[in-house]
């Protein structure tokens, strides 16, 4: 297990050096993108030509999407500059986390059961509070509860939401449950794994 976990770290290092790298070149080339199409840059020239015919197709599904919710097509390279180091950065964090639990199950294996229960516990805690970040951050975008990418956090997270909504009002238009419920978890998972390592 340690030579993965020294293979997964030189990989995580790796790919930070290559992400760092592709984003600074993806900022160049999409910062070129936007100046031809804010007309910065002579858009008769070598430069807005090879822009037009390499990077505006790769930037054309953004484009339509930008376009759809009201933005402005200038604006579509931008966004495909934010959403690509948007996805370096979830890459970097899910092998980071990937790595993490990796190395605690280990050393919680080699604890025995109770180790092995802790593990389990925690597992199941940090899934509930992810599906609550999740639902909260689908509704600030609003994807419809019923995708098939939202739905199961409604059934993991509904029968913890429901009884708090009975006690905690809302403020405003602000529905603070989900808050409560992510703090709750916390403290109810370090009970649990109290009670169970003592």
């Amino acid at each position: 297990m340690a030579q993965f976990l020294a293979v997964l770290d030189t990989t995580i290092d790796v790919l930070r050096v290559a992400f760092l790298i592709l984003a600074g070149v993806l900022t160049l080339v999409f910062l070129v993108d936007w100046m031809v199409r804010t007309r910065r840059i002579n858009p008769f020239s070598r430069v807005a030509r090879f822009a037009r015919q390499t990077i505006d197709p790769l930037i054309a599904p953004v484009e339509r999407r930008v376009v759809r919710a009201g933005g402005l097509p200038t604006a579509a390279p931008l966004w495909t500059l934010g959403a690509a180091i948007l996805a370096g950065i979830v890459v970097l964090t899910l092998l980071g986390f990937i790595r993490s639990q990796l190395a605690v199950s280990a050393v919680m294996v080699q604890s025995g059961p109770r180790g092995i229960a802790v593990l389990i516990i925690s597992w199941s805690f940090q899934i509930l509070r992810v599906a609550l970040l999740i639902r909260v951050i689908s509704s600030w975008v609003r994807v419809s509860p019923y995708s098939k990418w939202i739905r199961w956090t409604f059934v993991l997270t509904e029968p913890l939401l429901r009884p708090l909504r009975r006690v905690i009002p809302a403020i405003g238009m602000i529905d603070i449950t989900p808050i409560v419920a992510y703090f709750a978890l916390g403290l109810l998972e370090a009970l649990v794994i109290g009670a169970i390592t003592q």
